[in-house]
């Protein structure tokens, strides 16, 4: 088989016609040149120059060879290329888990950002629970996550990106919608559209036990996973909600968005996540963490 160094040399003499020139431009002498044409031809198993003392020609096999020859050896540059920017974490593709609350804002900056400031990076999103993400991640099937609850695993990492306090999701209509701001009490005792257990999340396990401390004993009529399910049980009058402040954004009709006074600590929190072995062995990884952690 051909190598890539007698493909250069023979497109280099087919488009000098001259081997003495070829030579030149190829930083080389005459006689390791023509090896190397010989060299070829005899891979090929046909002749692919003419040439005499005054003259250097293609045969048709040669002029039917040179655009191949010319694209194999572009062809490997750009290989190359490839490999030298994935190697750098300039170029490739990692996939992205995010839970469904990433969407309102943190989702968009993230991609924006990412293809603005590394655009030869493909993110591939992943629309997953916090527990799916992390199982995920484990299994090699995600590289980065964006989850509720951190890593609690010698072999993962998660920092914090994103606080925001909670607001109440009110049905227009309802009485507590004419207050311009609530307090925990005045839930106690209501229809609550809660967030269902068991996710990984920490949304219900957060909001119950703050309910909990203060003694308010909301009616739960409904346990859903998405926070646009909330927002659409809300619209429809059966209960108030708890949803992140970014959810208002949504403008869901028939829900108002009123601030409530709650435990500092009870705040919807969203953490970046990955496997602590890419830090020093995945560099697109790595880049795309540094990208995303930027934003605190």
């Amino acid at each position: 088989m051909f190598q890539l160094s007698q493909i250069r040399c023979f497109v280099v003499v087919a488009n000098e016609l001259h081997f003495g020139r070829a030579a030149a431009r190829l930083h080389m002498t005459q006689p390791p040149l023509s090896r190397q044409i010989q060299q070829l031809e005899a891979a090929l198993g046909v002749p692919l120059l003419e040439r005499n003392q005054r003259n250097v020609r293609l045969t048709p096999a040669g002029k039917a060879f040179l655009p191949e020859a010319t694209y194999l050896l572009e062809a490997s540059q750009t290989a190359a290329s490839v490999a030298r920017r994935a190697a750098s974490g300039e170029a490739g593709s990692i996939s992205l888990g995010y839970v469904a609350g990433a969407s309102f804002v943190l989702l968009p900056r993230i991609v924006a950002a990412a293809r603005a400031q590394l655009p030869g990076l493909d993110v591939v999103l992943r629309d997953m629970s916090s527990v799916e993400q992390y199982e995920a991640l484990l299994s090699g099937r995600l590289d980065v996550g964006i989850v509720r609850a951190p890593a609690d695993r010698a072999d993962l990492r998660s920092a914090s990106v994103v606080r925001e306090p909670f607001v109440a999701a009110v049905p227009v209509g309802h009485p507590l919608a004419a207050r311009r701001k609530l307090a925990m009490a005045d839930l106690h005792g209501q229809d609550l559209v809660m967030y269902e257990p068991g996710q990984g999340g920490s949304m219900y396990e957060l909001l119950t036990a703050a309910f909990h401390a203060a003694h308010v004993a909301p009616r739960y009529v409904q346990y859903v996973r998405q926070t646009y399910c909330v927002m659409g049980l809300v619209s429809s009058g059966i209960g108030i909600a708890l949803v992140q402040a970014s959810a208002a954004g949504l403008r869901v009709p028939g829900v108002v968005a009123r601030p409530i006074a709650l435990p500092p600590d009870t705040v919807s929190e969203m953490h970046l996540a990955w496997r602590a072995a890419d830090e020093k062995t995945n560099p697109a990884v790595e880049r795309f963490r540094r990208l995303v952690l930027a934003f605190q």
